[in-house]
């Protein structure tokens, strides 16, 4: 594992001013404008200026420098809080019981919290009713089946699919579909299911057959892995309106993650994630500081397998490094990490609407119910309160609004333990991109190209 250039990139990328951050890469000197997540090449001169003033702990020399390079402007983002979204997304939590311990579940093992229960039909047929009803033509909408285990409640699962897919249909709007799953239950008929809806499949695996034994095993203790992997193999196989994903929850037990990434896509997974485990309700599997630079090293080791992949024409589909490039391409800035509490609700076995998924049986996230609807007054509050500009100590990081803030879930149940590593990841990301679409720029105002915006 390669700590030190975890602590490297964790030095690098240690915010000096909210406004900008510069790093250096093969070909010169760059310049981050937070402000509406700008990238740019610099001339070592204006580096120099920049970081000199970056020194001095003057903002008002920055801003200068900003506006001499016709940079400054109205902000991208204000202090105004999203108001009155429409809805574009549900996750239903169709079965709140689940087949395994897994030792870290946000779920409590599938239920909660609650009894094990399964959401009704006339519930879930309600709830495509929500998403669906009032939906204008072409609005782009989103239904998601969690759980628990959402193959444990297969007959709403497809009834709802097809109510959805009929509803959407007789309004002109757009439909998807996914699901996560442990992937214990799937059949070959399920992946007919799902192809035939063009469903996104991302099932949860943690790694090579030992690791992920240990840490997804059957309440009764009997590993998982390969019974997984049997029951998926006809899906990837036939994946083609589908795409079936793997999904990685990372521990300090598994932090392999090149070994599990070349693992699962010689399986043929569409693509592979990672994501730490911030937050646990007993506290078991949660990342600490030691395990998130030791994780970030690995990070990093499997970015520098998809430049090499990417430069020699080679598909490598490392999700979080595809899903970087994107969003540093597409200049993303905003003021949440997510559509939680906002365009994209949680609906639990029993009705009742929350911020997301993760928040299913959690005050702290209540959205309303079916019966009542959503409820606008709360969420009105959760948009203002959870608003990055809201958010210590995102204001005074640069890299506030490709992060947005950080798991809303996460980040009330246990804080920020993991901003160095955001910033860590997100800096070498951004040497990435340069140096994968590298091309001759237009001199100006000291600034040598745009690689970005």
């Amino acid at each position: 594992m390669n700590t030190a250039d975890a602590r490297r990139y964790m030095r690098m990328s240690s915010p000096r001013t909210p406004r900008i951050h510069l790093l250096k890469s093969s070909l010169g000197g760059h310049l981050f404008v937070a402000d509406g997540s700008r990238l740019f090449d610099a001339d070592a001169d204006l580096f120099a200026s920049y970081d000199a003033a970056m020194e001095e702990g003057s903002n008002e020399a920055i801003d200068e420098l900003l506006r001499q390079a016709g940079l400054v402007g109205r902000p991208f983002i204000d202090d105004a809080p999203l108001s009155s979204p429409p809805l574009r997304a549900l996750s239903l939590a169709i079965a709140q019981k689940c087949n395994l311990g897994c030792t870290y579940c946000y779920a409590q093992q599938g239920e909660f919290g609650g009894p094990a229960k399964n959401m009704e039909l006339t519930e879930a047929l309600r709830a495509v009713d929500l998403l669906v009803g009032a939906a204008e033509p072409r609005a782009r909408l989103n239904l998601a089946f969690l759980g628990g285990e959402p193959l444990v409640n297969r007959k709403v699962l497809r009834a709802a699919t097809l109510r959805a897919r009929e509803l959407a249909g007789s309004r002109g709007a757009k439909m998807t579909f996914s699901i996560t799953t442990n992937g214990t239950l799937l059949t070959e008929d399920d992946g007919r299911f799902f192809e035939e809806h063009g469903f996104a499949v991302t099932i949860s695996i943690d790694g090579p057959q030992e690791i992920h034994d240990a840490q997804r095993p059957y309440k009764g203790g009997r590993g998982s892995y390969d019974g997984i992997m049997k029951r998926a193999a006809p899906l990837l196989k036939m994946q083609q309106g589908m795409q079936v994903s793997a999904r990685v929850t990372v521990t300090p037990k598994n932090l392999v993650l090149l070994q599990t990434l070349d693992t699962l896509i010689a399986a043929g997974f569409h693509s592979v994630g990672f994501s730490p485990m911030l937050s646990a309700p007993t506290g078991e599997g949660e990342m600490q500081s030691e395990d998130l630079e030791l994780m970030l090293g690995e990070m990093i080791d499997c970015g520098r397998e998809f430049e090499r992949a990417s430069r020699s024409g080679r598909r490598y589909p490392f999700a979080n490094m595809v899903n970087a490039m994107r969003e540093i391409h597409r200049g993303t800035h905003r003021p949440y990490p997510c559509g939680a509490g906002a365009g994209y609700l949680g609906v639990s076995a029993e009705g009742e609407l929350s911020a997301c998924h993760r928040f299913v049986g959690d005050e702290e996230g209540a959205m309303g119910s079916l019966d009542d609807g959503v409820d606008v007054s709360r969420q009105a509050d959760w948009l203002a309160a959870r608003h990055v500009h809201r958010q210590d100590p995102c204001q005074s990081c640069w890299a506030r609004y490709l992060c947005g803030g950080g798991c809303h879930h996460e980040v009330i149940r246990r804080g920020r333990p993991a901003c160095d590593y955001i910033r860590g990841w997100l800096h070498y990301c951004l040497e990435a991109y340069l140096r994968l679409s590298a091309k001759p720029g237009t001199a100006g105002l000291g600034l040598t190209g745009a690689a970005h915006g």
